[in-house]
């Protein structure tokens, strides 16, 4: 069986908040809390679980984490439903530990617009290209894309390098794949965007692979797909 196992998103979690705070990035209370204090805070929590915040971590399906994979934390989201937003709160916020060499795959969304954000750490490496109308492949157009309000132009695959305090605005079937620089430190990424929704907005061109947990030890943390009463 392949898979994340149990102690290793326990400690991928841990390494990621210690990470976050060398960043001066707090993270909600919540963000730490036990099975028990869920279960305690039912009502309360209802919108962290149902607009799906929190913890998020992946390998796609590929079997090894380091080589392609990302642990996200979502820190605040609103909701859409039927495709249109049930509340006041029309957008979303991320904060990713991205290493150097660990790839999310290439993906476009249907709806979202985002900021992808290098907030401190090392370069970010983005490539982007438009989906083909089968939404298959990178077409042959050339890209345009905003960088911190700067217009930048690459050919279609291209690929931007993003500084500390850089970031780049993808509009919704800008396909886009990143990772760390090669030889660079870990890289404090943030997201600001529309509304997120991970479960209905996100074609991975080449697919990805179902996620499947080892269940080797208890879980420390919940990840946002698995909040006790959350009916996910």
């Amino acid at each position: 069986m392949t898979g994340l196992k149990r102690s290793d998103i326990n400690r991928l979690i841990d390494e990621a908040i210690s990470f976050f705070d060398e960043h001066k990035l707090k993270l909600p209370p919540w963000a730490y809390w036990t099975a028990e204090e869920w279960q305690k805070s039912d009502a309360e929590s209802s919108e962290v679980r149902t607009h799906g915040m929190g913890w998020n971590i992946t390998d796609f399906g590929g079997g090894d984490f380091f080589k392609q994979g990302l642990i996200l934390f979502i820190v605040r989201n609103g909701l859409l439903v039927n495709g249109q937003p049930a509340t006041t709160k029309t957008y979303a916020e991320k904060a990713m530990m991205v290493r150097p060499g660990q790839i999310t795959p290439w993906h476009f969304h249907w709806q979202k617009t985002e900021d992808l954000i290098n907030r401190g750490g090392g370069r970010l490496e983005v490539e982007l290209g438009w989906a083909t109308e089968d939404e298959k492949s990178i077409d042959t157009r050339e890209v345009t894309v905003q960088v911190d309000g700067i217009t930048r132009r690459l050919p279609p695959g291209g690929k931007l390098i993003l500084e500390p305090g850089e970031s780049v605005t993808l509009p919704p079937k800008l396909c886009h794949q990143f990772c760390g620089k090669h030889g660079d430190e870990k890289i404090c990424v943030g997201e600001v965007s529309s509304l997120n929704d991970d479960g209905t907005d996100n074609c991975f061109l080449f697919g990805v692979g179902p996620r499947s947990i080892i269940e080797d030890v208890p879980a420390k943390y919940w990840l946002n797909s698995e909040y006790p009463n959350s009916g996910n």
